[in-house]
């Protein structure tokens, strides 16, 4: 899978990273094309090849009162007018067999979820729309298991496979990254660094996941010295009230700070 092939993605020939970036979820279109026109002016400035993320649906919820959205059409449209009105390919998360079709039509990668990554029939789908497929490792499965979901995505008749690392439960309420599996990882397909979900503290008695933002930085960097080909970051300007993932979210006024750094990290692990 090369950067190159996905549509309006800029910046290709660089060396840096790629950046996978936005809310986790949609809730509006001003609130998106804040973030999305943020991030871009970031992105176009450090060179770094820009997709922006957004959820249109939040399936996989702690409670039932929990926000999912603002409407499954609704939101895919404000997903596609930021890819319009700012010329930058787009993702969203997928959770059944017919979001793939009706989710392909809006987006340019279809991520599969952590939890999900498993139901063959879910990753078989997203492949055969001929969409990018960014497989997300369960926080319950090893690096080496990856192979097999990339498999799918071969067998279903697609070379359009990323796999994202988004941690490992590490007890109950809490994740850990084992940098370990970047380079076994790369050896199936690219592979990028889900850093704020990384950070997650899941299964609060409270019903709402707690985070970890203040090692944001940290977590990123080790990803860039470990030679990620891509860094996925959520991101709000208002992360205390996102109505979904605030607590381990990046402040928007941070991201270009954070950018900087991991750019010029990659430079110089580039001269090694």
């Amino acid at each position: 899978m090369k950067l190159q092939d996905i549509p309006k993605l800029k910046h290709t020939n660089s060396d840096n990273f790629f950046l996978l970036c936005g809310p986790c979820a949609i809730e509006n279109e001003d609130m998106a094309f804040r973030i999305a026109e943020r991030v871009l002016e970031i992105s176009n400035t450090l060179e770094i090849p820009y997709i922006f993320k957004g959820s249109f649906r939040k399936a996989n919820r702690s409670r039932i009162d929990s926000f999912t959205g603002i409407g499954d059409e609704k939101a895919l449209e404000i997903l596609a007018k930021v890819s319009e009105k700012f010329d930058v390919p787009t993702v969203t998360d997928i959770h059944e067999v017919s979001d793939a079709a009706k989710a392909a039509q809006y987006v340019d990668v279809l991520q599969i979820p952590a939890f999900l990554v498993r139901q063959t029939d879910l990753v078989v789908a997203a492949a055969k729309t001929g969409k990018v497929v960014n497989l997300k490792k369960g926080q319950f499965m090893s690096p080496e298991a990856m192979k097999h979901a990339v498999q799918k995505v071969k067998d279903a008749g697609s070379d359009k496979a990323w796999i994202t690392d988004r941690g490992t439960m590490f007890g109950y309420q809490d994740m850990i990254v084992d940098f370990r599996g970047i380079p076994t990882m790369r050896e199936f397909a690219p592979t990028v660094l889900d850093v704020t979900h990384s950070l997650q503290q899941p299964n609060q008695s409270a019903g709402v996941t707690g985070g970890r933002p203040d090692m944001i930085e940290t977590i990123a960097r080790a990803g860039i010295v470990n030679n990620v080909d891509g860094i996925f970051i959520e991101t709000h300007f208002d992360p205390a009230n996102a109505k979904s993932d605030g607590a381990n979210m990046l402040h928007l006024d941070n991201l270009e700070g954070l950018m900087t750094n991991l750019v010029a990290i990659r430079k110089l692990v580039n001269t090694l």
